[in-house]
């Protein structure tokens, strides 16, 4: 019988242990398994742009969406977009007449106002014509607009799909048009600018690790 204390039920010690103690499968790991590592998963955080393709010509040919998929992983390669930037892009932001993009940026970022080339353009002209009516240039297949979390999880099955070998993330895309430009020889100041960076320290990892900075220091 468990005893009373100033009215206060008390279970025997020995009671209480059993009750806690879990219950597992024999053979069935103690913990769970540790979380691998981002360099365990992938080989570096960043696409090329040649991977960036791969991506797009695997999207246009899965399913009913694969259209609207390319179109995504394009229009955020491009414009160094974050995801949430990328799945509250409105067509209000769309300037087909002009050819510009109004991108708002998060996490503070400074807005910008692209230019869309002719690829992004006539992409984004299909996709107006082919989903319904809505606000959000990118909408699921319930009319609503694309979440954070569901294009991960597209982009993720799209990588899986692809040749590339390795787990794909939306924010290796920012990255692979950070590399991308800087490789290119754009100013360091006007990079910043275009994916909205406030501090400049966070644009300058992009120019250290441009292999065009070590063109010349070898001749054959």
């Amino acid at each position: 019988m468990p005893s009373t204390e100033n009215g206060t039920v008390r279970v025997a010690s020995d009671r209480t242990a059993a009750k806690r103690t879990a219950f597992r499968v024999v053979g069935e790991p103690a913990s769970p398994p540790r979380r691998q590592r981002n360099g365990e998963r992938r080989p570096r955080e960043y696409l090329t742009p040649a991977e960036v393709e791969t991506l797009v010509a695997t999207a246009k040919n899965r399913g009913r969406y694969g259209y609207r998929d390319g179109t995504m992983i394009l229009i955020a390669y491009r414009h160094g977009l974050r995801v949430g930037e990328l799945c509250t892009l409105t067509w209000d932001q769309v300037d087909f007449g002009q050819g510009l993009l109004h991108v708002a940026r998060l996490k503070h970022g400074v807005p910008s106002v692209h230019p869309l080339g002719g690829e992004e353009l006539r992409a984004l002209r299909r996709l107006r014509r082919e989903q319904p009516e809505g606000r959000h240039v990118f909408q699921s297949e319930r009319d609503a607009p694309m979440t954070s979390a569901g294009f991960r999880k597209t982009l993720a099955r799209i990588g899986e799909a692809s040749e590339l070998g390795f787990s794909v993330h939306p924010h290796m895309l920012r990255h692979a048009c950070g590399y991308k430009l800087a490789n290119d020889g754009q100013d360091t100041r006007a990079l910043q600018h275009y994916l909205g960076h406030r501090n400049i320290q966070h644009t300058v990892r992009y120019t250290e690790l441009a292999a065009d900075r070590f063109r010349g220091f070898w001749q054959d």
